[in-house]
């Protein structure tokens, strides 16, 4: 009878310890499970049929993912690559009137691949905050070349400051080959991942302060005594399109023909603060690819729920 009776405690042990373990592992998974989109905002949204091949949005005030499509695809990020750049800079300069020139070496490769310039010339004495404005505003490969050059020591050693800032972040779908955004094979990112790029860089002030700027002029130089004039690229279209109900506050676009037109924005409603990411929109020209990218952002905006 006794032994009946061990036996019987010890199988009701057993299957607890068992319950316990299931418990434990269906509370571990959720816990660290992704956010999942809002089902409504998804409903809405896929009605769309938006032309750009990946997208995330997400609310950074709530830390809640509202939509996301193919939002882990790699693929090239063109000049959102600048928004690493950007924060590695963030990282190691404390001090941004200290001089950094624009690098001759940077300036002829920049030259000679046809990238986007802010218009300073080579061995122009520019700051690292000219640099920085210069890369956000008008997307100047020079301005992002010349400072990965001055932060790194080289173009590789600044590539690699990159690479090891999207393991810190946790990155898996992103891997970088240069500063700028230029077409390189093994040189791509997803949405989702740029979207945490873009929030980690959203914990420096100065970074709030670039992103949400139009215009600005340059410190005065030798070659621009009067300043250089930089525009943002996004700052410049939106004037174009209503902004119902929402305001976009900030971002940075970029356009390559691997990458097609990409933007990534910060933008306010109903007191919620919006981070949306849209990668790869179609175009014909890249003297004239439109603005595919701002429409869709604003479509999606238009019609989230929160």
């Amino acid at each position: 009878m006794k032994i009946k009776q061990t036996i019987r405690q010890i199988q009701i042990i057993i299957l607890l310890v068992i319950i316990a373990v299931f418990i434990r592992k269906v509370v571990i998974e959720n816990l660290f499970a992704p956010p999942s989109p809002r089902e409504t905002n998804t409903a809405i949204l896929e009605e769309k049929d938006y032309k750009s091949t990946s997208i995330y949005v997400y609310n950074l005030t709530d830390e809640e993912v509202l939509y996301t499509k193919n939002s882990q695809e790699e693929q090239a990020p063109a000049s959102l690559t600048k928004l690493m750049t950007t924060l590695v800079t963030l990282e190691n300069v404390s001090d941004f009137d200290q001089p950094a020139p624009i690098v001759p070496e940077v300036y002829q490769r920049m030259v000679r691949d046809n990238a986007s310039m802010a218009g300073f010339v080579s061995n122009e004495n520019t700051s690292y905050n000219d640099l920085l404005y210069g890369t956000m505003l008008p997307s100047g490969g020079e301005c992002a070349g010349s400072m990965a050059y001055h932060i790194g020591g080289s173009t590789e050693n600044f590539v690699a400051m990159m690479n090891e800032q999207a393991a810190e972040l946790d990155l898996s779908h992103t891997a970088f080959k240069n500063p700028v955004g230029l077409d390189t094979e093994g040189h791509y990112t997803s949405a989702e991942d740029m979207a945490n790029i873009f929030k980690e860089a959203l914990t420096f002030d100065k970074f709030k302060e670039v992103v949400s700027t139009a215009s600005i002029k340059s410190s005065s130089t030798v070659n621009h005594p009067e300043g250089l004039l930089m525009e943002s690229t996004l700052f410049k279209e939106l004037p174009k399109y209503p902004q119902n109900g929402f305001k976009i506050i900030g971002g940075k676009s970029g356009t390559t023909y691997d990458a097609g037109v990409c933007l990534v924005s910060l933008a306010e409603k109903n007191g919620k603060e919006i981070i949306t990411v849209v990668m790869g929109y179609p175009f014909e020209l890249i003297t004239d690819p439109g603005d595919g990218h701002i429409v869709e952002t604003i479509d999606i905006l238009e019609n989230l729920e929160i």
